[in-house]
């Protein structure tokens, strides 16, 4: 009730402030001497915590209520200016002409043998330290822009981006996307924080859901003692340890504001460590940092990815003393491999700092970013009354083009392709593509099918999809009915409903290999890891976020089962080979109920429609469980059974960005429990892998009912390598895991009584170990894997672990 009354208050605060007369103040600032405009210029109003920013081509444009200002143009190495208004109506053509400052050198003292920066960031560390206890609480306002370059138009649809293929200078790409959004944020000791977006706009192929790098959230405060960068956590240059991690070297005095201003490079003392590499600014006397060049170096920058990338930002003094981030710019050129590339530049001014105000405990809670309801809903007049950053023409020709492009109708054929897997048909529709049309197996021979699916129709609320396929060997035609429809402001409860009459995989939730590739291996080998059943039937289910942490469920199911048998010798080659028989199932109707539920401890982001769980560069554990019950009295099932399932899924980190996974799950049942009711350990087909699987097991090589697996997993990336020096794979981003795999499978008596089949069990606990070594750039990794025990077959297996298959 408490958050419900400070976001009415919000808003009615931001209303009460956007309705009032704006002015625009407009103008230039430029260097006197040259006329040469000067981008990103910090322009503040004396007095106050307001303030905005130049663009790139110098230009302004403040929003002020009507009064008497007094405002300061400021520029590094240069005098500020500062220029006097009375404010009844808009000004334009109202200039700033900055002139270069001389510098008088001050008295540093020097220690023999050290650079004199060495000094200068002891005292910066030491006085940090000092303004950290000053500030206990912080309110601000931000404004964000964010800009996307690729050589051809941007796709953001349906939650796939579409990017092109090339090679070339990224930075010279054309802009194809466009987002703003304006934010209020709040910082509360120890480590409270929270960001909420009050308005937002992108250009017309951005869903504004992607629209969610606020000012607060995307910034980098330089003055931390770890600041996290593609979830590394690198040292800040004025950390309590940097002088054990930088080298530093004083390499030009400056000024800002009448104030002298030392210029020092930076440098990881090893080149292997990630780290940042450029200048930064800090105020002779005070020892504040007030402005930060850094790029990142090729040890932060893994896989060389990025061909650049570049972080800028700007502090000036509030309260006349602490200084706090005004801007903040960042600059991304991605190429990956010569094949896909683009170009990223985010743009932020902060202003309107309330300085440890008290800030109600209530506000900070799971939702680090919240999108307001009305967030989407800001007219023209809304976005010329609030402080932004003017577009430059650049800017201002691709959201015409872009626009444009986006109200020409959806044409199918723009994007069909042989490979698809989907066609887009309109904005909320799909069809089955050329490539999941087909697919081939032992029982249905070659087979067709088509697919439509609705995907996030009635504002985001409704999904639903319908399934047709015909099988050439069994001549049977199957067929699966979906439809989902969320609830609630955030789509965090929901009803969905499955009918279906089709061909399943028996233990289908046990592996994961694609359809492409089981039908590749079945026509040119009759090579088939699956087995089959027929199943009718339909499942309705509940389910719902009842805490931020909580979510429960609840399922009813009717399913019956028939056996499948094999009906086709067809294959391209081997013509003289047999498929192998398609083994029995335990034909019978269950119905039941499932009890489910769900706890998730990380944050999240309110984007407006839905919650969106955070993982960042942090720790995390999930817990799920799960009962279902089958009974032949009030159910109507043809079998008693009860079974509990428990699972747990996390990581936790451990050396620099290396993190330990972990999947652990438990299965008990009472009663008898049907073949394909049962559980599979995750095995893999010949030469592959799979993350959380048993590398040295087969698919379906060990079934149980009662079961217990552990899947450990160290993705060291190449700490190990860079801790011990070893030559080449330190610096050649070569990435090792190690996994652990332990289970013990069984199967009760009474269950034991019904099975077609014999099953292999593990009676006692089963262990195998291996490691991996791959490329951060390539989606494949070879696999070496060891069985521990149970030595009979697949002792030792060498596979490729990659999601292509």
């Amino acid at each position: 009730m408490k958050s419900s009354l400070l976001y009415f208050t919000i808003v009615l605060f931001l209303s009460v402030n956007i309705l009032a007369q704006k002015y625009s103040v407009t103008g230039k600032v430029l260097d006197k001497q040259t006329k040469e405009p000067l981008g990103y210029t910090n322009i503040k109003i004396d007095g106050t915590m307001l303030g905005g920013a130049s663009n790139l081509n110098g230009n302004y444009n403040l929003k002020l209520d009507k009064g008497s200002y007094i405002l300061i143009a400021s520029y590094l190495g240069y005098n500020s200016d500062t220029l006097k208004i009375v404010l009844k109506n808009n000004i334009s053509g109202l200039d700033f002409i900055l002139t270069r400052s001389s510098v008088t050198l001050p008295e540093i003292t020097v220690i023999p043998g050290e650079d004199p920066a060495i000094g200068i960031i002891r005292k910066a560390i030491k006085e940090k330290q000092k303004r950290k206890k000053q500030i206990n609480s912080l309110i601000f306002e931000a404004y964000t822009k964010g800009v996307i370059r690729t050589p051809k138009p941007l796709t953001l649809k349906r939650g796939r981006a579409g990017l092109s293929f090339g090679m070339g200078d990224s930075s010279k790409l054309p802009i194809t996307g466009i987002i703003e959004n304006q934010s209020i944020g709040y910082f509360k000791k120890p480590d409270n924080y929270k960001e909420i977006i009050i308005a937002r706009k992108q250009s017309a192929n951005i869903p504004s859901t992607f629209n969610l790098l606020t000012g607060g959230r995307a910034i980098k405060n330089f003055n931390n003692e770890r600041i996290n960068i593609l979830n590394y956590p690198i040292p800040g240059p004025l950390a309590d340890d940097a002088l054990d991690y930088y080298d530093y070297y004083l390499i030009n005095l400056s000024s800002i504001n009448n104030k002298n201003v030392y210029e020092i490079e930076l440098q990881p003392l090893n080149s292997i460590n990630p780290g940042f590499t450029g200048k930064l600014y800090i105020i002779d006397k005070t020892f504040d940092l007030v402005k930060i060049d850094f790029q990142l170096n090729d040890a932060a920058n893994r896989g060389g990815i990025l061909d650049t990338i570049n972080f800028y930002q700007q502090m000036l003094p509030f309260n006349d003393s602490l200084y706090l981030p005004v801007d903040f710019r960042a600059i991304a050129e991605i190429n990956y491999l010569g094949l896909v590339r683009f170009g990223f530049e985010m743009n932020t001014i902060l202003y309107n700092y309330k300085i440890n105000t008290f800030i109600d405990d209530d506000i900070f809670d799971k939702a680090v970013i919240k999108v307001l309801p009305t967030a989407d809903e800001k007219d023209t007049n809304y976005w010329k009354n609030i402080q932004s950053i003017p577009n430059t023409q650049e800017e201002n020709l691709a959201y015409k083009k872009i626009d444009s492009l986006n109200s020409i109708p959806i044409n199918v054929w723009s994007n069909f392709s042989l490979l698809s897997g989907r066609i887009i048909l309109s904005n909320n529709l799909s069809a089955s593509g050329p490539l999941s049309m087909y697919h081939f197996n032992r029982i249905e021979g070659n087979a067709l099918g088509l697919g439509v699916y609705s995907n996030r129709a009635f504002n985001k609320r409704f999904n639903s999809s319908i399934n047709f396929s015909y099988g050439f060997s069994d001549k049977k035609t199957k067929t699966s009915i979906y439809a989902k429809y969320y609830l609630g402001d955030y789509r965090t409860y929901s009803l969905s409903i499955n009918a279906f009459n089709n061909l399943q995989t028996v233990f289908g939730n046990s592996e994961s290999y694609n359809e492409l590739t089981a039908s590749f291996l079945s026509l040119v080998s009759k090579y088939e890891f699956r087995n089959y059943f027929y199943a009718k039937g339909f499942n309705i289910k509940l389910k719902g976020e009842v805490f931020p942490v909580l979510s429960l469920s609840l399922a009813f199911n009717n399913r019956t089962d028939n056996n499948a048998v094999t009906r086709t010798n067809v294959s391209l080659f081997n013509q003289e080979k047999k498929y192998q028989s398609n083994p029995s199932i335990y034909e019978t109707k269950i119905n039941s109920l499932t009890f489910g539920f769900s706890l998730d401890f990380r944050n999240y982001i309110e984007n407006g429609y839905f919650r969106r769980r955070l993982r960042g560069g942090k720790s995390f554990v999930l817990l799920n469980g799960d009962v279902t019950y089958s009974r032949k009295d009030f159910l109507k099932s043809n079998i008693d059974f009860t079974q509990y399932k428990l699972s747990s899924f996390g990581r936790i980190r451990t050396l620099g960005a290396s993190f330990l996974y972990f999947n652990i799950k438990g299965i008990y049942t009472n009663g008898t429990l049907p073949y394909q009711y049962m559980y599979s350990l995750p095995g893999n087909i010949n030469a592959t892998a799979r993350n959380y699987s048993f590398r040295t097991l087969n698919v379906n090589e060990i079934i149980g009912e009662r079961i217990v697996t552990i899947n450990i997993e160290e993705n060291f990336g190449n700490e190990l390598f860079k801790l011990f020096k070893i030559p080449g794979f330190k610096n050649w981003d070569v990435q090792l895991n190690t996994f652990f795999n332990a289970a013990y499978s069984t199967v009760g008596a009474s269950s034991q009584s019904i099975l077609p089949l014999p099953v292999k069990q593990f009676k006692h606990p089963f262990y195998e170990i291996g490691f991996g070594l791959g490329h951060i750039l390539i989606p494949i990794r070879l696999e070496f894997a060891w069985k521990l025990n149970y030595r009979e077959e697949n002792n030792f297996r060498i596979g490729l672990n990659t999601s292509l298959f």
